[in-house]
């Protein structure tokens, strides 16, 4: 029977919404850490090839392969806050050992290389078991018509979390020394599961209220063979990879390419970082009251998406043409620019996303939102991997590190204009960013 799920308990509403975006700005504060500065410090301060934190981050997406499982497993147990507070945890203890694991490279690399993979492993688990529970919990408690606002107000959230962290961890980060690495991510860690805990109480019932849905039965195999088997579902899992790998791409090789090809210090960097992250926010923010209280004549889902990818291109071709440039080049700017188009992609999607979550067969909204996540994570691992080693392999080939990043960064371009032209298919007539109906799902 397909139906959007009705869960008899009381929706969650606008502040609910909010309590649980503070779990993903706390999920962001921690993933930031380790994607940005701590990928900084092995490349720029311990002088380590990008390929190796490229392969870290790789392993950590390798283990959200696992989100459709976990996604399946919350709804067969009918409750995702236990997940959601189990992942936060095993996060930050990834976290923290990903900073002690810098730490301990500067003296032993083969020991501080085991301590790092373990902790990615444990950062990669967290966030596949946090956030998939997460996004089932809003795709299941709140109501249809706030689904979409709802997931653009919890990603805002999330980006917010790398705005934060990044700047004002960039201030304490500076002069770098590991001791001082270690205190700041341990503080953070503390400081996210403690929101974490606050966030999520009181915020689901003990047990199943009565007249909810029954648990979904059948194995894990037939559950992903139904969903697979939706062609709205299917399409959309296409298009988050592609476009994924093009966003995930550029992640490792931003703040190196502002240490080595214009000389900035650990903390200038991660304030570059936070400035990006601001476009983002500044993007999503855009695409939301444009497509939403816009109305159709400022574009709809599919526009805004379209738009989107193709205003990263644009930016991304701007930072290739800066790395030939070198010093004197507004770099912020550029930085804040390509946050703001992908910011406006990612929303659309996103609001995409949480609006095909409920659709289809009852109580699948973990397995749905776990199988885009996991396409999300194999572009993810493939995106970083390719393009740290895309930079390495271009600065040995190419003498001038501008130009080598420049080669790497227009690749990525690329990615983003093919994923303009896959957007064009997600829907023909997907309603305005806050509409109420269900998306009109093309041909298979």
């Amino acid at each position: 029977m397909n139906r959007p799920r009705q869960d008899s308990a009381a929706p969650i509403g606008w502040l609910g919404i909010v309590r649980l975006g503070l779990v993903q700005t706390a999920l962001g504060a921690v993933v930031v850490l380790t994607t940005s500065a701590i990928n900084r410090v092995m490349v720029v301060e311990l002088a380590l090839p990008a390929t190796i934190p490229g392969l870290l981050v790789a392993l950590h997406y390798a283990v959200q392969l696992s989100r459709p499982a976990m996604g399946h497993g919350s709804d067969r147990g009918g409750r995702r806050t236990p997940w959601i507070i189990g992942g936060i945890a095993v996060l930050a203890l990834g976290g923290l050992g990903a900073a002690a694991a810098t730490a301990v490279m500067a003296e032993s690399l083969g020991l501080g290389l085991a301590l790092a993979v373990l902790a990615f492993l444990l950062v990669g688990a967290g966030v596949g078991a946090a956030g998939t529970s997460l996004l089932a919990l809003l795709a299941t408690r709140v109501a249809p018509q706030r689904r979409a606002p709802a997931a653009t107000i919890v990603w805002l959230m999330m980006i917010a979390g790398f705005v934060v962290t990044t700047a004002v961890a960039g201030r304490f980060l500076d002069p770098y020394s590991p001791q001082r690495l270690l205190a700041v991510t341990g503080t953070v860690c503390a400081i996210v599961m403690l929101v974490t805990l606050l966030a999520v109480w009181g915020m689901e019932p003990a047990a199943p209220a009565a007249g909810s849905l029954p648990a979904p039965k059948g194995s894990f195999r037939e559950a992903l063979a139904q969903v697979w088997a939706e062609p709205a579902a299917r399409r959309f899992t296409v298009f988050v990879f592609v476009s994924m790998l093009a966003y995930s791409a550029q992640d490792l090789i931003l703040e190196p390419f502002g240490g080595q090809v214009f000389g900035l210090s650990l903390g200038e960097t991660t304030r570059l970082a936070s400035s990006q992250h601001m476009g983002v926010f500044l993007g999503m923010i855009l695409a939301a009251l444009g497509g939403g209280l816009g109305g159709e004549r400022f574009g709809n889902l599919r526009a805004w998406t379209i738009g989107g990818c193709l205003a990263s291109a644009a930016a991304l071709a701007v930072l290739a043409a800066a790395g030939t440039v070198g010093p004197g080049f507004p770099l912020k700017a550029a930085y804040v620019a390509l946050g703001i188009a992908n910011g406006a992609f990612a929303a659309a999607a996103i609001a995409t996303m949480m609006q095909l979550a409920g659709k289809g067969r009852d109580n699948r909204e973990g397995m749905r939102v776990g199988l885009w996540g996991a396409a999300q994570a194999i572009a993810f691992g493939l995106g970083g991997l390719a393009g740290a080693a895309a930079s390495d392999l271009a600065r040995s080939l190419i003498a001038s590190p501008g130009l080598a990043y420049g080669a790497v960064f227009a690749g990525e371009a690329l990615l983003f204009l093919v994923s303009a032209l896959l957007a064009t298919r997600i829907s023909r007539a997907a309603p305005a960013m806050a509409g109420l109906g269900a998306l009109a799902p093309s041909r298979p």
